[in-house]
């Protein structure tokens, strides 16, 4: 168990660092290619995010342990909202910019939904069980082909009124730099490898802690898993927060909920059919209903989630989570 405890502390560390980097590459990467820092987010930084989750669920599925696969996503989401927007959102109050609002926050409460239904289409038919078939796995995948045209198209179409475009529109454009774009993109692939890293002894290592102390698997594949893989989201997003890149801090959620949904539930699904496993149905409301209240929260007060709105979604995810251990 001490090695166990050593190992995780050194993914901690390395989340840390990587999240660091990360940040700063993408936002300087961004500003040389006069790219939204948004756009950044929901592509780069998100998939970079999401790789620890992407191992997982197909590892798992691939070992046809669908409580993993399945606890891995929909907990990683429900953390996301819950325990990384609130984080975030305490340590410094998260504009949303308003493509957010319009656009991709809606799209992942339908995306949600849409998962939601899949995974309990049993509930309405007593003659089958509830799960993702390999036909279900492959609705999600074109869904997220959609979803990745969607954004290639809509980031081209706003290359002329993107809002950082038009902080630099005074200024001349800056001169190409080949150093400068590589040293950016090398800061970022340094980020993505810690980040992964980290994650993974993160993830191994706090589920043999968990298993030590007695958990159960359906518990640790929600809990200890499902936060061990969202970590580097959250170092990310609060690293973004602090150095006031609150849209970075946001996007990153909602477009790492996005691929988890649509890739990774997706690619899990197609490589093995996943069966909901028992309390599933409450962990996928739980996280199509923190979707929703991220959704009105971000409308309000002038499209910023406050502290106090952040400290009500840390408190609802621990309650959560707390209800969960005692379940079983």
């Amino acid at each position: 168990m001490f090695t166990d405890a050593l190992l995780f502390l050194g993914g901690l560390t390395l989340l840390l660092l990587g999240g660091d980097a990360l940040v700063r590459g993408a936002s300087a990467l961004a500003e040389r290619l006069r790219v939204s820092a948004a756009t950044i987010g929901l592509s780069v930084v998100a998939f970079g995010t999401s790789l620890p989750e992407l191992v997982v669920s197909l590892r798992a599925a691939a070992s046809a342990d669908a409580g993993i696969a399945f606890g891995n996503v929909v907990g990683s989401n429900v953390a996301n909202i819950g325990l990384i927007v609130g984080i975030a959102a305490l340590t410094a109050p998260i504009q949303a910019h308003s493509r957010l609002l319009t656009h991709e926050i809606p799209m992942l409460v339908l995306v949600s939904a849409v998962a939601a239904a899949l995974a309990l289409d049993g509930v309405f038919d007593a003659e089958s069980v509830s799960g993702l078939s390999r036909g279900d796995g492959v609705v999600l995948l074109l869904l997220f082909a959609v979803f990745l045209r969607h954004l290639i198209v809509d980031s081209r179409r706003r290359a002329g009124d993107d809002p950082l475009l038009e902080e630099l529109s005074g200024a001349p454009p800056p001169r190409p730099s080949g150093v400068r774009t590589r040293r950016c993109v090398l800061q970022i692939g340094a980020g993505l490898a810690a980040l992964i890293l980290g994650g993974g002894l993160v993830v191994d290592a706090g589920a043999a802690l968990a298993r030590a102390l007695g958990v159960s698997e359906s518990v640790v594949g929600f809990t200890m898993v499902a936060v061990g893989t969202s970590a580097p989201e959250l170092v990310t997003s609060v690293v973004a927060a602090r150095r006031g890149q609150s849209d970075l801090a946001l996007t990153t959620v909602v477009g790492s909920n996005l691929f988890n949904l649509l890739f990774i539930l997706g690619a899990a699904a197609c490589v093995d059919p996943l069966a909901t496993p028992e309390l599933g149905g409450a962990d996928v409301a739980m996280m199509l209903g923190l979707s929703v209240l991220l959704w009105v929260l971000a409308t309000t007060h002038r499209r910023r989630i406050t502290r106090i709105e952040g400290a009500t979604l840390l408190a609802s995810y621990l309650a959560f989570v707390a209800w969960r251990f005692g379940a079983g």
